[in-house]
């Protein structure tokens, strides 16, 4: 059965959020208090969407969440989020509530308020913005892998006698200048298992190891050409 989660808030946090929800085996159940959000949200073709009033209890009560659910609290108004953080545990003590946060004031009071995990969208964003700055072409990628872009894969590329890579360690070959990134690789002096390449170990190329690389697919196949060359 597909997990239970309860968005409140269907403004620009929440649309977003819920897209994603969607299509990750979430039975998704939207709560708005805004006529206007509620529309918008039906509009945009979800089915279980509720009109509320979230300052009673007995409408929040109504909602019968069991505890193995997700709360997800992403009200517009800070205060209000706060206040329905705040009505939600004491009603649903052994919920899991999330809720978005844009101040270190407001996650104060939602962790006050009881909610297990806070999102902070200013640190996310700066986190963003580094990740933007010093890894370009990772964050481009992976922005849109995300986004579903069919241009988008994977390619394992055996690396052959007298490539260029041959011999070579990981860290002086700059993939991220051929606009794809190096996903991990199968290295035959360690009985073909594969290594991620987050493992932080640098290891050494060989011929007839495997790499396994993600990019656009055109990058991708000019790669698997380039690494058959001796010199580039």
């Amino acid at each position: 059965m597909d997990r239970q989660a309860f968005l409140f808030g269907y403004g620009n946090q929440g649309r977003s959020l819920a897209k994603s929800l969607r299509t990750d085996k979430f039975k998704l159940h939207i709560i708005e208090s805004t006529p206007a959000y509620y529309e918008k949200a039906k509009s945009d073709k979800f089915l279980d969407v509720v009109l509320a009033d979230i300052t009673s209890d007995d409408q929040l009560e109504a909602l019968h969440i069991d505890d193995d659910s997700y709360i997800i609290c992403v009200m517009e108004d800070e205060h209000l989020n706060v206040f329905l953080t705040l009505s939600l545990r004491s009603l649903y003590p052994n919920a899991t509530i999330v809720a978005i946060s844009d101040s270190i004031y407001t996650t104060q009071k939602l962790k006050m308020a009881g909610a297990n995990k806070i999102i902070d969208i200013y640190k996310v964003s700066a986190y963003r913005i580094h990740n933007m700055l010093v890894r370009p072409v990772a964050t481009k990628l992976l922005d849109s892998f995300i986004s579903d872009d069919s241009k988008i894969s994977f390619r394992e590329m055996l690396i052959p006698e007298g490539s260029f890579l041959d011999g070579k360690m990981i860290d002086e070959i700059d993939f991220s200048g051929y606009g794809i990134l190096l996903v991990g690789m199968l290295d035959l002096e360690l009985s073909n298992k594969f290594i991620f390449i987050t493992s932080g170990i640098d290891h050494k190329l060989d011929s007839g190891d495997t790499i396994v690389c993600m990019g656009y697919n055109e990058d991708l196949e000019k790669f698997s050409i380039l690494i058959q060359e001796e010199e580039i």
